[in-house]
């Protein structure tokens, strides 16, 4: 891992350079999900095969084929060893019990004029849920998307994850029994995406997309939205540890692995104003990587995008991590509560040198779908909140129109539109003359 300072003089450039996504992103694929999307909308169960066939190694007769039924959802919960069942039904639980607190109500309200004004709350019809494959299985991302749409009310949620070779895991199989997901099909990629989208003649189309992916399938989410709804443009993993040189080195070293395996371009940050500190972490870096089983993946990302960052003071540091907006952030500090009110963006926060940031992916409850790549700064975590939509309700009362329509003359003649200033005196008891 590189090492900055904050007293350098070029810091703030190191600082960019360290945090641009340009090299992650690399040459633009847009062209290619676009003809992808394309062809799935005009030829749609043949296309997806045939992609699936290509990118996939998996060559059936039918998409129908590519679902995986009830029975072997049923089946994978209770082939897995029983303390894997055990964990997923604890994690699940913790994972409802947390969502359940954010469901919002219908509400509404009378108001002087005898106005009957409120919102309706209502849940999605039809969800679709992405699980990535490939370099490892994630059954916690199936609870994560899942759980919340379930709690929400979704009727019907359906989920898409790779099967390279027609292999796909046990374990994630059982989580979707747990979770409660209604439909299961073995496929990936862009394709995957397009399908959900619109729809084929196998696949139901939906009204949302969620869960993290691969560049295909944060490109293809990015170009179906405005058809459906997505949650986020997922980038790679990311964690910013603050630490004060009070944790024990090897447990942040561990905290800074734990994201580093999710893929080359993860990126990992360390910000302490302890010369000393950072030096036992970079030591235990250099003693603990030869005995992990992904070291590669963690070396490359460690060395590509990790830092450690020399701060003046803790305050310093979370001025930083405001500028970084990461989607982990870890408090490892004594009294991380002290520190709170100084942290302005951050997808989660873990507070405390108990509290690693791999608790928050399994089983603590609070979702771990978050904002990558700065969106912090302006959006949240995967949440209830966005599997439901808002209905406003008004109700006009004889008497109440006779102001809130004199109010909307004024204001629509201002602007010129005067079938809307008509509209609203129609309703008037005593109507001004139309012009």
């Amino acid at each position: 891992m590189r090492q900055l300072d904050t007293s350098d003089a070029d810091f703030d450039a190191a600082l960019t350079r360290l945090t641009s996504r340009d090299e992650v992103d690399g040459a633009s694929v847009d062209e290619t999900v676009a003809a992808i999307i394309a062809d799935v909308a005009r030829r749609g169960d043949a296309a997806v095969l045939e992609y699936t066939a290509r990118f996939d190694n998996l060559q059936v007769e039918s998409v129908a084929t590519l679902e995986v039924s009830r029975e072997r959802m049923t089946e994978a919960l209770c082939h897995i060893d029983v303390a894997q069942r055990e964990a997923l039904e604890y994690a699940a639980q913790r994972i409802r019990d947390f969502h359940e607190r954010q469901l919002q109500q219908s509400w509404q309200y009378e108001d002087a004029l005898g106005n009957v004004l409120g919102q309706r709350v209502t849940a999605l019809a039809r969800v679709g849920i992405y699980v990535p494959g490939g370099k490892a299985s994630y059954p916690s991302s199936v609870l994560m998307n899942a759980l919340p749409a379930k709690v929400a009310g979704v009727a019907e949620v359906v989920m898409v994850v790779p099967a390279p070779g027609g292999d796909v895991s046990d374990l994630v199989l059982a989580a979707a029994a747990v979770a409660g997901v209604d439909r299961v099909f073995t496929l990936g990629g862009a394709q995957a995406i397009a399908a959900l989208a619109l729809g084929t003649e196998t696949l139901p189309a939906v009204d949302k997309i969620v869960g993290p992916g691969n560049i295909y399938v944060a490109t293809a989410k990015r170009q179906v939205f405005g058809r459906v709804g997505i949650d986020m443009e997922a980038g790679p993993s990311e964690i910013l540890i603050i630490a004060d040189g009070h944790t024990d080195p090897d447990w942040v070293v561990m905290d800074l692995f734990s994201q580093a395996e999710h893929d080359e371009n993860a990126q990992c940050i360390l910000l302490c104003p302890d010369h000393k500190y950072l030096a036992a972490v970079r030591a235990g870096i250099e003693r603990l990587l030869p005995t992990m089983e992904r070291a590669d993946i963690i070396g490359v990302s460690l060395r590509a995008r990790g830092a450690m960052i020399v701060t003046r003071d803790l305050a310093e540091a979370a001025a930083i991590s405001n500028l970084i907006a990461p989607e982990h952030l870890e408090l490892s500090v004594e009294d991380p509560e002290a520190l709170l009110p100084q942290i302005e963006h951050a997808g989660a926060i873990f507070m405390g040198s108990y509290t690693s940031e791999a608790l928050g992916d399994y089983c603590a409850g609070p979702n771990h779908v978050l904002p990558t790549a700065g969106g912090s700064r302006f959006s949240s975590p995967l949440g209830v909140y966005d599997f439901q939509k808002r209905s406003s309700l008004i109700r006009c009362s004889e008497q109440g129109v006779q102001e809130l329509g004199a109010m909307a003359s004024v204001l629509a003649r201002g602007e010129s539109l005067t079938a809307h200033a008509r509209s609203a005196e129609m309703r008037l008891t005593h109507k001004k003359p139309a012009k």
